[in-house]
């Protein structure tokens, strides 16, 4: 099953994934890395940015965990292919400079705003999406103008509550692996502001529920959205 091909006008199709425990963290305290993904849903997930035009993370997730945005072809039983763009938020030029994302193998953005100083690699786009942060209402249309139609959101929690805060996606998927964490420092899906009104909430629809290995991948789109055929 891969990202939609269908999307709003002038913004991608929009594909949120992550996967979390089963009270809803992504990481352990303090935002340790925690495994989460069963095998069966890392395959899911390596389908996933394999359609995938490109795959946006924030520059928090660079820092801690320095991803490479790959695609594991060998996971999907397939030979070496071509790799999505790999998107990264970094509003004030935080990227290390010895991140992955800028080892030049794959093509790269950087989504920053009006207020950072930092240069990147010549290999490297720069895109300026806000004027003291990247606004996601901004740069979804900027990607969209790059050619990209399909994109695949990773995480951390401040890139989860953006977009789904704003409502510019088109499915969310969840992996619920089966274990609790708990405590105050694990990040939780969702962060940010806090929601002090119903009206306020991120209203959305369940349309598929899967077991998949020990745990199980809740999929919902936006209530009141059409369903979006995989």
């Amino acid at each position: 099953m891969g990202i939609p091909n269908e999307f709003p006008a002038r913004r991608p199709a929009v594909w949120v994934n992550c996967a979390a425990s089963l009270d809803g963290r992504l990481a352990l305290a303090g935002g340790l890395r925690a495994r989460l993904s069963s095998t069966e849903d890392l395959i899911r997930v390596q389908n996933l940015r394999a359609h995938a035009d490109a795959i946006l993370i924030g520059v928090g997730t660079v820092i801690k965990d320095d991803p490479s945005l790959r695609v594991h072809w060998e996971l999907l039983g397939e030979p070496p292919g071509h790799n999505p763009t790999r998107v990264v938020v970094d509003g004030s030029g935080r990227t290390p400079e010895k991140a992955r994302v800028l080892d030049g193998s794959a093509p790269t953005i950087i989504a920053t705003s009006e207020r950072a100083q930092r240069t990147f690699p010549p290999t490297v786009h720069t895109i300026v999406a806000g004027r003291t942060q990247v606004e996601i209402a901004e740069l979804f249309p900027l990607l969209y103008g790059l050619g990209i139609r399909r994109l695949m959101v990773e995480g951390g929690a401040e890139i989860l509550s953006s977009v789904l805060r704003t409502r510019l996606f088109d499915r969310l998927t969840i992996y619920y692996a089966p274990v609790v964490v708990g405590g105050a420092t694990a990040p939780p899906i969702v962060s940010g502001p806090e929601t002090r009104a119903p009206e306020e909430e991120v209203a959305l629809e369940l349309v598929a529920l899967e077991r998949m290995g020990e745990g199980y991948v809740a999929t919902y789109i936006p209530r009141h959205a059409s369903p979006v055929p995989p």
